[in-house]
């Protein structure tokens, strides 16, 4: 028993170093001390003498710098040189562009959840709120989304006149170049109550405040081409687009084959020296309306005109439409969302080298531009669309629910679309947080390469979930096309969002984690930049700190993983209140735990780690719910901690946990490496998988919020656009919903007089008088069942048309004679 006793303190003492991260000298101290003062006490003197002797044979060589790194450090240096891939230049710029914000802290093992607390409230200011309040509740009130989508294809004139007039266009551009200057979180909201109306809108909107020109500019341009060019993008004076994805080149951009050639030509009598370009582009947004052109392109100068290098690499220019050569095509039609998207052409069109966005000293900086400002785009644009569409679906889909009624009930009340109603409540709470968090992280000056690919993915993938749900929901209402069906178009364009901007399953399976592992982890991009450094002690020196940092970190988040998971999170660092003290302690656990199988998978693995991309893909899965569920945390405090969103906070975060659990054990149990396998399930899963999806009576309780009307759903639909004008249903069925459910214990006394057989008429207006008279309602009853029965209908009925209604415009046939005709 005394030598059992000597050597739990030994490891009692290592695993409490490893736990609260101490240095290897405390380490040291704490362990030897602790192994004397127990052997001594239990009487096990050579038990003793041997612990003390392995300890300090272990910790003596450790704590002397320079004979660690010669004898340690050196060998491991080389073989790490050996084994680590080269990373190719491109990979070598995604990794360095963008920051690391508090996802890194997820990577950590232990988040410093202060860190996250105090980082400002995002509120929109005065101007920004005036803004929501005035020309975008204006410009949501002229939408007609049936006359874009089906009659027109475009939007109406005013409207283009409206979004040009009040310089939606130029939400990023500053004030000195005549934009708004508006924050990343006025811009999200501005486009989530767009979206809320039109898809098609909201898209027209989003794009020349993403990715394109006027991004560029802004961080690379020079002086004049700002002056030039920025303030006529503010005022749509000038309408732009970003030339990106060609036949050839989708998702893997490093690969475009669309080229320009360094040469001279002589222009109006003046030798120009220029580029000839060469280039066949598609799906370009805005292509068919555009004045002036962004393009990327491999620029090759052979003879040397600019330097000393024959491939100079992707590059960027901005073309005038008027440019000779500029081929602008056809439109596309992108599943009935009808925003101007078309190709674009051109074939040895020769441009001037100050077309080059930054100038001639730019070129070949092409993709470390387009990576950095990717990240701020996709941080905000389809995020944002994204939860407006939410937010309408719960807006409708929860109105809808308690209107509707099947077998004498309110459709809410069946089980079945409980179910739904929850999913599409606790998603939206999530995806809300989500898009929030992305757009305040940019607002904090961060450049979110992960963050931003965390919060496409998930929000345009939930955004799938939730207009299918909403559609089920709906039943025949949702499937019939017209000017009545709010939800059919947003369900027949969730796949756009899923598939532009880096497809989803390329995002979820090759850079969430593949960025996050290296960018995120503190020590791992340390080790491999020290492969770079020229001269070999320094070299060394800056290795072996990065290698037993590491080496430490690996043992304390094995150590954190399985201690958490044994207690079942019940310690720990903590913050927040007394009712989600529990989460971040949950949150701790799965941190440790995605730390300690990051680090296995890529030691065990190497470079062989890109290629397995379900694993890749299962452990970004993980990083992408800590980083949700924290932001869920965020905005419970950020809003003031409220009693009543708690249903929805924890309906979505036992949906988070349920998901991690689920990815951690998909990626150990395919792990090629059974007895590493095998440990991990025993260091991550001490006690079995414990974590369950929500349960129907949360379930219950979030339906119950999204179908009634009060502060927790007014938060869920914050920035929709719900005020009850001609043009919006959605807006005049929340406002009916108060009188359906007061209506609702009206109902059920006339209900129970029509069973009784009292009745002699057979409408619902005569049987209503008759109840009136004998008693059962009263006036304002009657009153009040009317006007709801007359609510309701207009709301259940669908379209129907003309035969004639239906044809396209234009045939197909008209289109093969227009060809031959141009031809």
């Amino acid at each position: 028993m005394s030598v059992i006793l000597t050597l739990l303190a030994a490891i009692i003492a290592t695993g409490a170093c490893a736990y609260h991260r101490s240095s290897l000298r405390t380490w040291a101290i704490a362990t030897v001390a602790a192994t004397l003062v127990v052997g001594l006490i239990a009487g096990a003197p050579w038990t003793t003498f041997i612990l003390l002797v392995i300890e300090l044979a272990i910790a003596v060589p450790l704590l002397m710098p320079a004979f660690r790194r010669r004898q340690i450090s050196a060998p491991l240096l080389k073989m790490f040189a050996k084994v680590t891939p080269k990373l190719s230049e491109t990979e070598q710029t995604a990794l360095e562009a963008g920051t690391v914000g508090f996802e890194g802290e997820l990577f950590s093992g232990k988040p410093d959840w202060h860190e996250l607390l105090k980082q400002p409230k995002p509120e929109l200011n005065v101007e920004e709120q005036a803004f929501m309040d005035g020309p975008v509740e204006e410009l949501c009130g002229m939408i007609d989304d049936w006359q874009i989508t089906h009659e027109l294809a475009d939007l109406p004139p005013d409207v283009w006149a409206f979004i040009k007039k009040h310089k939606f266009f130029g939400m990023i551009i500053p004030k000195q170049y005549g934009g708004l200057g508006f924050s990343a979180l006025a811009h999200s909201a501005v486009l989530q109550k767009l979206a809320t109306m039109s898809a098609t809108v909201a898209s027209t909107v989003a794009v020349p405040n993403s990715l394109g020109p006027a991004e560029l500019l802004l961080h690379y341009g020079s002086d004049e081409q700002k002056n030039h060019y920025l303030p006529r993008l503010a005022v749509g004076e000038e309408i732009p687009c970003f030339a990106l994805t060609g036949p050839y080149a989708g998702s893997d951009a490093t690969s475009i084959t669309d080229f320009g050639i360094v040469c001279k030509q002589m222009v109006d009598g003046v030798e120009t020296l220029g580029m000839k370009l060469t280039f066949d582009k598609r799906y370009i947004t805005l292509a068919p309306i555009a004045t002036v052109v962004g393009l990327a392109f491999r620029l090759y100068d052979p003879d040397k005109l600019l330097g000393d290098k024959a491939d100079l690499g992707i590059t960027l220019a901005l073309l005038p439409r008027s440019t000779p050569g500029l081929e602008i095509g056809r439109r596309h039609f992108p599943l009935n969302i009808p925003f101007q998207n078309g190709p674009l052409h051109g074939k040895d069109v020769f441009v001037p080298m100050s077309v080059l966005i930054g100038g001639p000293h730019m070129a070949g900086h092409g993709w470390r531009m387009l990576v950095e400002c990717l990240s701020v785009g996709r941080a905000i644009s389809l995020p944002s669309n994204a939860t407006g569409g939410v937010r309408a679906a719960v807006a409708a889909t929860g109105a809808y629910a308690r209107m509707r009624k099947q077998f004498g009930l309110s459709i809410a009340r069946f089980e079945g679309v409980e179910e739904a109603l929850a999913r599409i409540g606790g998603l939206t709470y999530a995806t809300a947080a989500l898009s929030r968090a992305t757009a305040a992280a940019v607002d904090r000056g961060e450049k979110p390469a992960v963050p931003s690919a965390i919060a496409k993915y998930h929000a345009t993938e939930w955004g799938r979930t939730i207009a299918g749900d909403a559609l089920d929901v709906h039943g025949g209402k949702g499937v019939q096309l017209g000017p009545k069906n709010y939800a059919g178009r947003a369900w027949q364009g969730v796949p756009i969002a899923i598939t532009v901007e880096g497809a989803n399953i390329m995002t979820r399976s090759l850079m969430i984690f593949g960025q996050g592992a290296i960018r995120c982890h503190p020590y791992v991009l340390k080790e491999m930049q020290a492969l770079s450094i020229a001269d070999y002690g320094d070299r060394l020196k800056t290795f072996d700190r990065a290698l037993f940092g590491h080496i430490g970190f690996g043992i304390s988040n094995a150590v954190r993983a399985f201690t958490l998971g044994v207690t079942g999170s019940r310690i720990g660092d903590t913050a927040g209140d007394a009712y989600v003290r529990r989460y971040y302690r949950k949150l701790n656990r799965y941190s440790a735990a995605l730390a300690l199988c990051a680090d296995t998978f890529m030691g065990v693995l190497g470079g062989k780690l890109k290629f397995k991309e379900k694993l890749s893909a299962r452990l970004g899965d993980v990083l992408s719910y800590l980083y949700i569920a924290s932001a869920m945390l965020k905005r419970y405090e950020d809003t003031g901690r409220p009693e009543a969103d708690r249903p929805l906070l924890a309906w979505a975060f036992h949906e988070c946990m349920w998901r991690i659990q689920t990815a951690l054990d998909g990626a150990i149990r395919n792990f090629p490496v059974k007895p590493v396998s095998w440990l991990l399930r025993a260091l991550v899963f001490p006690f079995g998988r414990r974590e369950v999806p929500p349960s129907d009576r949360l379930g219950r309780r979030v339906a119950a919020i999204i179908t009634a009307p009060g502060e927790a759903r007014d938060r869920l639909t914050e920035w929709t656009y719900l005020t009850p004008t001609a043009n919006n249903t959605i807006g005049r069925m929340n406002a009916l919903l108060p009188d359906v459910i007061a209506a609702e214990p009206v109902e059920r006394k006339f209900g129970k007089a029509q069973k009784s057989g009292q009745f002699t008429s057979h409408d619902y207006v005569g049987q209503l008088t008759e109840a009136m008279q004998a008693g059962v309602i009263n006036a304002a009853e009657f009153e009040l069942l009317k006007r709801v029965r007359e609510g309701v209908f207009e709301f259940i009925s669908v379209d129907d048309f003309d035969p004639s209604e239906l044809g396209a415009a234009v045939t197909r046939a008209d289109r093969k004679k227009k060809l031959a005709d141009a031809a």
